[in-house]
């Protein structure tokens, strides 16, 4: 099995977890943790969590907490290769989470120096014993961390790497615009969009309509759904529906991360991908009843 790749986001989390609706004008009670965190940095974790033995994760952080960054993606079982960035903090992510039934969560992100990584950031020899690429979506909703995607790209294309794509933000998404999205992606061979993301890219409500038009442009859409499990599709044609698993939602912080770290580990170990995907699923599960982002660590 060759290396996984993630290039991405590293954040910290700021998680505060509360019952109902927010007061305003006034005092609201919660639980308030501070956890490493971002979608690359994520999914990264996950993967190696779920049995992927060589785990790379290219990110930029501040040097605020890179330190610490590193520590914990070391306890993740991931080689971290960060950046520092000699101006910018580390990205920071307020996540308010609804501790009732739901578990739904809002963000409020400022991306710091995560979204500065740039072209000189990369090398081709970055790919050396990787089987995979992944990126993570929110490199494309700044203008450095979009270059750079595109020398990763044509590097992975030149040595036969294949790539992922989470798209990461329907909110970004939006600003991005879906056209220019969709030509961004060109030369990525799997997309796992969430619900949202996959009706936002295609106007379409049907998760399984979605999945199927998008994957006549990328090759492989692996649609996530949350509670409703995800919907495989290749090239034009839903191949798949595949459950969920039962969960008992504490916080969804990086239940699609989990999914995504998952089923990259059992694509690259072999699995089709409707069996990925169940994996996927069965590491949602188990991160929606966590609290954070990130799979449990140590014995």
């Amino acid at each position: 099995m060759g290396a996984l790749l993630v290039i991405g986001d590293v954040v910290t989390d700021v998680v505060a977890r509360h019952r109902g609706p927010l007061a305003a004008d006034t005092d609201t009670a919660a639980a308030i943790r501070t956890l490493p965190g971002g979608a690359g940095a994520n999914v990264a974790c996950w993967a190696a969590h779920s049995g992927c033995a060589d785990v790379r994760l290219l990110g930029r952080v501040g040097a605020d907490a890179a330190a610490w960054h590193e520590r914990e993606l070391v306890a993740c079982g991931v080689r971290p290769l960060l950046v520092v960035d000699p101006e910018a903090p580390t990205g920071t992510v307020i996540c308010l989470v609804d501790t009732g039934a739901s578990a739904e969560r809002t963000f409020l992100t400022d991306s710091g120096a995560s979204l500065r990584l740039a072209p000189d950031d990369w090398s081709p020899a970055l790919l050396d014993g990787v089987a995979h690429l992944h990126l993570s979506g929110y490199l494309f909703f700044s203008e450095p961390s979009r270059a750079l995607v595109s020398v990763a790209l044509e590097s992975a294309r030149a040595c036969g790497v294949r790539v992922s794509l989470d798209p990461a933000s329907a909110g970004f998404l939006t600003e991005l615009g879906v056209d220019r999205f969709l030509e961004l992606v060109e030369g990525v061979d799997v997309l796992l969009p969430s619900r949202d993301e996959a009706y936002l890219l295609t106007g379409l409500p049907d998760p399984a309509d979605a999945a199927a038009k998008l994957s006549r442009h990328v090759p492989l859409v692996v649609a996530k759904q949350g509670a409703d499990g995800a919907v495989v599709a290749r090239s034009g044609t839903v191949r798949a529906h595949v459950p969920a698993l039962p969960a008992t939602p504490r916080d969804t912080t990086g239940a699609g991360d989990a999914f995504t770290g998952a089923f990259l580990a059992a694509l690259l170990g072999g699995a089709e991908p409707e069996e990925a995907a169940a994996e996927g699923c069965g590491a949602g599960a188990t991160a929606v009843e966590r609290g954070g982002g990130r799979p449990p660590t140590g014995p």
